[in-house]
């Protein structure tokens, strides 16, 4: 197996613009076993939750005295706070899970880590429901993969 798709199946599960709804596609489409793929993909975007968790503790800080950095995650925050609340309220940690576990764009990981953050929810809760979005979301993506790609490939063989 190249080492060029292996590097870039890890890297794309922990970047916050594809996490594992652009790995796991990735992965099997270069031809990385399922039996691989899910849990490779599925165990670094769990990471995310951490990683967030660290950076949040201790670079954030130091980050947060420039003017450009403030700028942009305050409105990261703003978005993530918009979008999580409502679950959270109405569904509490189960909120954030479901928030997590759908594979759309905006709902992946590092928002749900990041929402559940600024909301002040326990860091332990949010880790596991984050953990469980993201075994949901990668399994949904997977079968989709799997079971969806004829569907896929007729899309995209009318594109072309």
């Amino acid at each position: 197996m190249n080492n060029a798709i292996w590097f870039w199946t890890v890297l794309l599960s922990i970047l916050p613009i594809s996490e594992l709804r652009g790995a796991i596609p990735f992965a099997l489409m270069n031809d990385i076993p399922v039996y691989l793929a899910w849990p490779i993909c599925v165990g670094l975007n769990a990471l995310v939750a951490p990683m967030v968790y660290l950076f949040l503790g201790t670079f954030h800080k130091l980050f947060y005295k420039w003017a450009w950095y403030q700028d942009k995650f305050d409105r990261f925050i703003e978005k993530a706070r918009h979008k999580l609340h409502a679950k959270v309220e109405k569904y509490g940690y189960l909120g954030v899970t479901l928030f997590v576990a759908i594979p759309l764009p905006i709902t992946g990981a590092y928002t749900g880590t990041v929402g559940a953050w600024v909301l002040g929810l326990d860091r332990r809760k949010t880790m596991l429901s984050v953990l469980t979005g993201v075994i949901i979301s990668g399994t949904i993506v997977t079968l989709i993969m799997l079971f969806g790609h004829g569907a896929f490939s007729l899309f995209i063989k009318e594109i072309h």
